[in-house]
C-alpha cells in the first residue's frame, strides 16, 4: 500500500484495488463526522464590506439565521476549504454561497488573512468555540459591490456601520465567540476608531 501523495494525473491503473471517491473534494456526512473528530478541519470566513472611494470600510455586512435548534443568530460568510481548492476558490464559492451570485467580490490581492480563529470542541481554550470539531478558520475582510441576496441557510444580510458590527450587542447575537473574531478582523482594516 502506497502512503505517497498521487500524481495530478494520478489514473485508477496506478494502484491496484485503489480506486478514487467520485469527487474526493466533498465529504459524505459520515465521513466528515469522523474526520471532524479526529482532525482539525480549515475553514474560510468572510466579512462583507461595502467601501467608499478612499477604501475605508462604510458598512458591514451580518447574516441572519436561524441556528439548529431554531435561534435567529446572527454570524459571518463560512465554510471549509475542499481537497484540492484554492483558499481564494473557497472564499469566491462561500461568498457566492451565501450572499448570491450578484454580490460581486473584490477577493483580495493578497491571500494573506485579516484573522486567524481557532474552534475548538471544549470552551474556554480559546475565544473561538465550535461543538462539533477543532477547526482552523482564516478571516478576510471583502469588499461587494453588488446586490446581495442571500441564500442557503441565511435568511438576510443586514447592513451596519462598522462601530454597530462590532458592538457588544451585534457580537451576544454571534456564536462561537464570531463577535470578537468581528471586532479583530474590522480593526485589522481599520475600520474600528
Amino acid at each position: 500500500m502506497s502512503v505517497r501523495t498521487p500524481d495530478p494525473d494520478w489514473t485508477p491503473g496506478d494502484e491496484p484495488g485503489a480506486t478514487p471517491p467520485a469527487n474526493p473534494g466533498w465529504l459524505s456526512d459520515l465521513e466528515l463526522a469522523q474526520i471532524r473528530g479526529r482532525l482539525p478541519l480549515l475553514y474560510v470566513e468572510a466579512i462583507p464590506v461595502r467601501v467608499d472611494g478612499l477604501g475605508q470600510v462604510t458598512e458591514v455586512g451580518v447574516l441572519l439565521r436561524a441556528n439548529a435548534v431554531g435561534e435567529m443568530t446572527r454570524t459571518l460568510v463560512s465554510g471549509r476549504v475542499m481537497y484540492g481548492e484554492t483558499l481564494r476558490d473557497a472564499l469566491f464559492r462561500h461568498l457566492e454561497k451565501d450572499l448570491g451570485p450578484m454580490a460581486f467580490p473584490l477577493l483580495p490581492a493578497s491571500p494573506v488573512p485579516a484573522a486567524v480563529a481557532e474552534y475548538f470542541p471544549m470552551p474556554g481554550i480559546s475565544p473561538f468555540h465550535d461543538e462539533r470539531q477543532h477547526a482552523v478558520s482564516l478571516v478576510y475582510v471583502v469588499p461587494v459591490t453588488g446586490t446581495c441576496e442571500p441564500r442557503q441557510d441565511a435568511l438576510e444580510v443586514t447592513w451596519m456601520t462598522p462601530a454597530e458590527a462590532a458592538s457588544e450587542a451585534v457580537g451576544a447575537e454571534m456564536e462561537g465567540g464570531r463577535g470578537a473574531l468581528m471586532r479583530q478582523a474590522l480593526a485589522s482594516v481599520g475600520a474600528l476608531r
